[in-house]
């Protein structure tokens, strides 16, 4: 028991910092019909439920793909498409929003759940539907017309924002009128990319089989640039489901007008949408228009990050304690690697110019994320600052990283190598290894993305 609660109080904290981050925010999900159809949504609907309680301002995005073909089938209709467009006649029509509406009217009941017994226990939400969007006829393409298939003409933002503000959740379907009074069957990924652009958005969420995109060994990719995810999509075009494929397109589109980013999981795992929002390293795959995670020169506010870091490493006896006055006096040195705002790496360059050498020291990365290249991208950092001040040297002192280091091409050294200051200030006791990297023979490695 003790076990299980010291690991809930450690989830719960290292999800605070993405608890307050996304506070306020603007998400849009959207929910495919495989989605809808899986035994796994009314998890996800208790999930959606707790975001709303954080005061994430949501709007839901749902689609009947698969529901609108069943029944159509099952009433003798069959399914057209032209260019991937469904082609739709009066009749179709009658059967989407008979289909559409039904989803509807079963995603507002589960959200509108507050039983003792269930996740949502005492849970107050406003589940907003209404005309915010416009349709339009898709018209004639080829000879063939699309009847009443249309696209988004106008989206009240106004009206949506103030649902929002209010702290209720707006849900939207694949049936849309126009300024004719008529209705449209509209696609559920263009109007979640279009709400995800127009709203300026700070995530477009979607659903598929799998955990996220998976690269040519089948390991699932954490985080893509839209060109990235545009390479995979024509690679792998056949292996993602067509869920995934779907919302993969989307993203790009939404990530190239500006929606920073764009998250990919599994709607088959209990718990996928709570784990990629709120935990360090995700589960699942982000399409992002710059990358969740840089290394930067540390400023005096990454102190306390630093600090959280370095401070287990110096109670092993890994690292050199230094006291917050110390870390202050020298933050100039340190570079750091930040990840949604939070400090997972550091390292520090001490410059000696007159000998040409630079010590390379407190060197830490936090523990869950010492299975990358982040190590050799702080080792490529600093070997390129180094550089740019003329250095031709770099050295390390360590106690437990002989090997690690000796693997990037340091070679052990003697005191007497050290520069004349380091030299009176090496501690004879503490006995640590002395590494040192040639810059000018060996190129430090370029930073694995």
């Amino acid at each position: 028991m003790k076990l299980r609660s010291t690991a809930l109080v450690k989830g719960f904290r290292q999800s605070a910092p993405y608890v307050n981050a996304h506070q306020n925010k603007t998400m849009v999900i959207m929910l495919g019909g495989e989605t809808l159809a899986d035994n796994n949504f009314p998890n996800i609907v208790n999930d959606i439920a707790l975001l709303n309680s954080l005061g994430i301002k949501l709007v839901l995005v749902y689609g009947a793909r698969p529901q609108i073909n069943e029944l159509l089938i099952r009433q003798q209709q069959e399914p057209v498409y032209h260019k991937g467009i469904r082609v739709t006649d009066a009749e179709a029509l009658e059967t989407i929003k008979q289909a559409a509406g039904q989803l509807q009217l079963d995603i507002t009941a589960r959200l509108s759940m507050g039983l003792n017994n269930t996740p949502m226990a005492g849970a107050q939400i406003n589940v907003i539907s209404g005309n915010f969007v416009i349709a339009q006829p898709l018209g004639v393409d080829d000879g063939i017309d699309y009847g009443h298939s249309g696209g988004i003409r106008r989206i009240d933002l106004e009206g949506i924002t103030q649902q929002l503000d209010q702290g209720s959740i707006v849900l939207l379907g694949p049936v849309a009128s126009s300024v004719t009074g008529e209705c449209f069957n509209l696609s559920s990924e263009e109007l979640a990319t279009q709400l995800a652009i127009r709203l300026k958005a700070d995530k477009l969420i979607g659903f598929g089989a799998e955990q996220g995109v998976k690269d040519m060994q089948g390991r699932i990719v954490s985080e893509l640039f839209p060109h990235q995810a545009e390479e995979l999509l024509s690679i792998q075009n056949d292996e993602q489901d067509s869920a995934s494929t779907s919302f993969l397109r989307c993203a790009i589109s939404a990530s190239r007008a500006g929606v920073p980013r764009c998250h990919l999981m599994s709607y088959k795992v209990d718990g996928s949408l709570i784990q990629e929002l709120f935990s360090m390293e995700g589960i699942g795959t982000q399409i992002v228009t710059e990358s969740a995670e840089r290394i930067r020169q540390a400023s005096i506010d990454d102190i306390g990050g630093i600090l959280d870091l370095i401070g287990p490493l110096e109670e092993q006896g890994i690292l050199v304690r230094r006291s917050r006055e110390q870390l202050e006096q020298e933050i100039s040195l340190f570079s750091v690697i930040e990840r949604d705002g939070r400090i997972i790496g550091c390292a520090a360059l001490y410059p000696f110019p007159e000998e040409g050498i630079g010590e390379m020291a407190c060197v830490a990365v936090h523990p869950e994320y010492r299975d990358g290249q982040r190590g050799n991208n702080l080792l490529a950092h600093i070997g390129q600052l180094a550089r740019r001040n003329g250095l031709k040297k770099v050295f390390v002192l360590t106690t437990r990283s002989v090997h690690w280091f000796r693997e990037q091409g340091f070679v052990e050294s003697d005191v007497s190598d050290l520069p004349n200051a380091k030299q009176q200030l090496y501690n004879l006791q503490r006995r640590s290894k002395i590494l040192t990297l040639d810059l000018t023979t060996r190129p430090v490695a370029q930073q694995v993305r």
